[in-house]
């Protein structure tokens, strides 16, 4: 039961891996002199209401943006490209996959539609052939 549970949130864990590798996302910060004032993920940080005018030549608060770049590089390759050995492999694997969903034939009975035919008299008495 444990090994099943484990199996389970590696999985999960592995699934998130992945998906938050190929994600890119953008920080971007607000800082009013040294403190930060504000963060934001995925918009724009909201300032803290001290920023001047172009014109001047002081600015107190500087903004920050962080990009982080997830991987865009997904090798996706031909079947053809593959070496031998991964064609047979997968070829192996997929015909074994798609052989366990067949549907099992039914039992063919060659007697379901027969009806046996009607009886006049008892045969074991008449002949009085009895099991004992």
């Amino acid at each position: 039961m444990a090994k099943k549970a484990f199996h389970k949130v590696f999985s999960l864990l592995m699934a998130f891996l992945v998906l938050f590798s190929t994600v890119s996302f953008t920080v971007d910060k607000h800082y009013c002199g040294d403190i930060l004032v504000d963060i934001s993920v995925f918009s724009q940080a909201q300032g803290c209401g001290m920023e001047m005018s172009s014109t001047e030549k002081k600015h107190c608060c500087k903004d920050e943006l962080e990009v982080i770049k997830g991987q865009d590089k997904l090798s996706l390759s031909k079947f053809e490209e593959l070496s031998m050995h991964h064609q047979v492999f997968i070829a192996s694997f997929t015909y074994s996959i798609l052989d366990l969903f067949e549907s099992i034939d039914k039992k063919i009975i060659p007697h379901k539609d027969y009806s046996p035919p009607n009886l006049v008299s008892d045969i074991q008495v008449l002949d009085q052939v009895f099991i004992i």
